[in-house]
């Protein structure tokens, strides 16, 4: 009922293993979800991150979703990993998320990464700055 309509899911994601990250968001999915499915289809994607760990938010008892606490979105193309990269991507994902190892292999688990288009960090109430992909 909803195809083709835009929606929100949350994947577990790593952007390198714990001492080595890259800032290259790689999540570990499988084609049986709506989501992968529509992504392989269409590879547009925006992602967004609260800043659950910032000292502001924590410091003053704020949630994360609140809009005084900073988000960086993140807007570019969901590929497929190529194969050079992917011990990368097992090294980056398992590292931090050791229980994906034991999720079901009948559900066809490969990696996908975001090539990132546009950064754009929102630090306050509507306040939103561009930042350069390269920073």
């Amino acid at each position: 009922q909803i195809q083709g309509m835009p929606y929100g899911n949350c994947l577990l994601l790593s952007d390198g293993p714990v001492n080595n990250s890259t800032g290259v968001p790689f999540f570990y999915v499988t084609p049986k979800d709506n989501t992968v499915a529509d992504l392989l289809k269409t590879p547009v994607a925006s992602l967004t991150l609260p800043e659950a760990d910032g000292n502001f938010c924590r410091k003053n008892v704020i949630d994360p979703e609140d809009p005084r606490c900073a988000r960086l979105t993140l807007v570019g193309q969901m590929v497929t990993v190529p194969p050079g990269e992917v011990e990368f991507a097992k090294q980056a994902m398992f590292s931090r998320h050791p229980v994906v190892r034991k999720w079901p292999r009948s559900y066809e688990w490969f990696f996908m990464k975001m090539n990132i288009e546009h950064i754009w960090l929102q630090s306050w109430y509507g306040e939103v700055s561009a930042i350069a992909v390269e920073e």
